[in-house]
Formats: structure tokens, sequence, C-alpha cells
């Protein structure tokens, strides 16, 4: 059986080892200035706090799921077989934040059976907040139940957005979905983590969300945690989101479909 237990400072299954809260954060602040920056991109960047956390949670999973495989950005990133138990996980989520010392990134983890997720994490390592959900469970924010927000007026809504800067072909597209959102809402926020965004959705912080281009590793956990908090997620066409390499719209049901009818590609 898959659980997450929210007593800890970061998820069951053995992964509280990975130890990616909060002391453990402070410990990587105190190294930043000696990593080394990677280029993945031209604004893409990846370090060895990446790579070593990543590492560490294929271990955990490999001692506890042995016939679990492991989607992940830095080292497993092209696992296409999704069927059985797939754990989906970005070790840091907003690496570039992580490395100029802006203390908004995150470890995301999600447990898919047959592609659907089951169960999943998002650690805020610079805080230690932990959001967890698993599928007909609920939702929650640091053991206390969660849900969307109810506001359903625009003029009242602040919308969380992530700009496309690993896909410059997109930037069009977004400049001109922008104002059209920016005009009717009460503000718009870009923090630099797609997962967090995606919490912040689920605990009402956010009424709304969207993102032209995410990989599964952003967006496994976030979708469990919205849906079971009562929120709605589709991609920028309409459709059901999937834990893939997809846009993401969503929100409360109200704000999901204001939105939506904005931005749909």
């Amino acid at each position: 059986m898959l659980s997450f237990e929210d007593d800890t400072p970061s998820p069951a299954l053995g992964l509280q080892t990975v130890r990616l809260g909060k002391p453990a954060a402070q410990a990587f602040a105190e190294t930043r200035a000696s990593l080394t920056w990677e280029r993945k991109g031209a604004t893409d960047f990846v370090s060895d706090v990446d790579r070593n956390a990543e590492q560490a949670i294929n271990e955990i999973v490999a001692s506890r799921h042995p016939d679990a495989r492991v989607l992940g950005e830095e080292l497993t990133p092209s696992t296409e077989n999704r069927s059985g138990l797939v754990f989906v996980a970005d070790p840091l989520d907003g690496t570039t934040n992580f490395l100029h010392g802006y203390p908004w990134y995150a470890v995301s983890i999600a447990a898919l059976v047959d592609g659907e997720p089951v169960a999943g994490v998002i650690l805020n390592a610079a805080t230690g907040e932990l959001f967890s959900a698993t599928a007909g469970g609920g939702a929650r924010r640091s053991g206390q139940p969660i849900s969307v927000s109810t506001i359903d007026d625009p003029t009242l809504a602040i919308i969380g957005t992530g700009f496309p800067f690993k896909t410059p072909h997109l930037v069009d597209a977004y400049v001109r979905s922008l104002p059209v959102v920016m005009r009717d809402v009460a503000g718009i926020r870009r923090a630099g983590s797609a997962a967090l965004d995606l919490a912040d959705v689920a605990c009402g912080r956010f009424d709304g969300f969207w993102e032209l281009s995410l990989a599964p590793w952003d967006v496994a956990a976030g979708i469990l945690l919205i849906r079971e908090a009562g929120g709605v997620v589709t991609d920028a066409s309409g459709a059901r989101a999937t834990v893939s390499h997809t846009s993401i719209v969503t929100g409360n049901p109200s704000m999901h479909a204001w939105l939506l009818e904005r931005v749909r590609m």
C-alpha cells in the first residue's frame, strides 16, 4: 500500500532519507557559492544537488519497490513505459531559484499505477512545508486537509503562471495570452517552481494557473493534489491533463473555466 506520512518533514516510502527538508536546504545554501552551474539549455541549469537528490530517490525506490521504475528529470528522463508502478520525481524544481538563493524550490514525487497518479508529495525544500495527496484520500498541507479556493470573480483572483523559458517557440503565443488574463484579474504571479504553483492552487493561494509547456516530473504530484482538493486540471485545449509533456490550465471549477476560455490553444 502506498501512503505518505504527514507528520514527517518529507515523504514516506523511505523517501524521508532523501533529506531534502529544511535542514538540508540550509546545508545546501552554505555551499551554494561553490556549486557549478551546468547548462541543459540557454536558460536551463542543473547542479550536483539535482543529480545527487535524484540518485538518492532512485536508490530508495529500488530498495523499497524493486519492480518499480523511476522517471526523473536528470537521470532517467526518457522512461516511456508507464505500466505498473512508476515513480515520477523532480529532485529540485526551481533550480535557478535555488542557485540564486531565492527561497522557492521543491522536491516533487508521485507514484503512478498504469499511468495514473495514486500518491504524491510536494515538499518546499526552503521552508519544509509538505503537501501530500492520495487518490480518493484527499489532499493535505502539513497534515491538514486543503481545498481549492471558492473565488469565482476574476477581479478578485490571483493567477499563477510560468514563462516558456525552455520553449522559445511558444513565447509569442504566451505574450498574446498574458494581457487577456492580466487586464481582468487582481494579480498574476510567476515564482519559478511549477510544482509549488500547482500546490498553491490546491490549497487556495492561487485561484488558477496556466503554463504552456511542462514536463511529467513538473506536474505528476500537482495534478493529483489539485484534483483531490476539488480543482480541475486540463491542458490548454481543454482535454484532461495527463502526466506527460503538456500544457496546463487549472484552478477551482469556476476559475478554470474562465481561464481556459482565455488561454485555450
